[in-house]
């Protein structure tokens, strides 16, 4: 649950926000960081940003469900519009502030082809990796994971029971961000 002030001051606001969870030993928030505020630049006046340090606020942290950072948040009308988990492009980040000026979710497309093939290469050489230790379990189901990653998005099974997880974990789609 929202933490009620946090809550209070996002009902409260008339234009849209968002919400940049984020910590300063984090180093894909700071790789983020100059995005987002050239995007906050841009749509200054249409949207406020607001930032969370996720250190000193976990509290907020534990109330969005947020699992780990950067994640950025649209709010609209103190509703969530949107979430943009872990490092992303500029595109899609501004699909994220798109969104929450339209109030309507960006659709979801599929992961870029370089990153799938980025995601691929990693989880097998984890995998790899994880056979040559003698096998290790811990590797080789962490190198699952990361090649399922590369895939995700073209997994019937996954898309059948997304919606399933989503209700579970109170959320309207647990891939509904951008990217």
């Amino acid at each position: 649950m929202i933490p009620q002030p946090f809550a209070d001051r996002l009902a409260a606001q008339t234009r849209p926000v968002i919400v940049d969870l984020w910590a300063p030993w984090c180093a894909p928030c700071r790789w983020m960081a100059p995005m987002v505020e050239r995007l906050e630049r841009e749509y200054d006046g249409r949207v406020d940003v607001w930032r969370v340090n996720a250190d000193e606020e976990p509290e907020v942290v534990r109330g969005l469900g947020v699992m780990g950072i950067p994640t950025l948040v649209a709010f609209r009308a103190g509703k969530e519009i949107t979430r943009k988990v872990g490092a992303g492009s500029e595109a899609n980040l501004r699909a994220l502030f798109d969104a929450a000026v339209s109030g309507q979710a960006p659709v979801r497309r599929g992961i870029a082809s370089g990153e799938r093939i980025v995601r691929l290469a990693a989880g097998a050489a984890i995998v790899i990796l994880g056979l040559s230790a003698g096998p290790s379990m811990l590797l080789l189901g962490l190198g699952g994971v990361v090649l399922f990653t590369a895939v995700a998005d073209r997994c019937p099974i996954w898309q059948a029971i997304r919606p399933r997880l989503a209700a579970l974990l109170g959320r309207s789609d647990p891939a509904s961000p951008a990217g």
